[in-house]
């Protein structure tokens, strides 16, 4: 079972710990994160469209806390490689949530899938793939 030790473990970045992520659910190898609705995320103020990096950053965490939750420990990550597909954009006031999926494991590499949404799961925002390094290092502690 994930506790929030996952998110304060990956939160230790400034932008991420800025964004109060939220671990909603869990599962073997998956997680359901959110982003909270916050006046400062709004990346275009004419639409009132929340920014793209700050949905990037919600990807990214969300992956490193499904590869925790699938490898059952805290080793020690980086982003190899995440493509984002945005379909359409978060608005103001919505929340978003990352529903990411840890789908396979080898020693070195884990690949995770991201669903991005506001209301309905069925119509994401956005669609996530990456690619982790895996080491054999604990994750650090700050």
């Amino acid at each position: 079972m994930v506790t929030n030790a996952h998110l304060e473990k990956i939160n230790q970045t400034p932008h991420a710990k800025k964004l109060n992520l939220e671990l909603l659910s869990s599962e073997r190898t998956s997680v359901i994160l959110k982003l909270p609705f916050n006046e400062e995320l709004i990346g275009d103020p004419v639409n009132g469209y929340i920014h793209g990096g700050a949905i990037t950053t919600l990807a990214d965490t969300a992956c490193g806390v499904a590869i925790f939750q699938a490898q059952n420990n805290y080793r020690a990550m980086a982003t190899l490689d995440l493509r984002i597909d945005h379909m359409q954009p978060a608005s103001s006031g919505s929340d978003v949530y990352a529903n990411a999926d840890c789908y396979h494991l080898t020693h070195t590499i884990a690949f995770v899938r991201v669903n991005l949404y506001t209301d309905d799961a069925s119509k994401p925002i956005a669609t996530a793939t990456g690619s982790f390094m895996r080491s054999n290092e604990e994750f650090p502690v700050n």
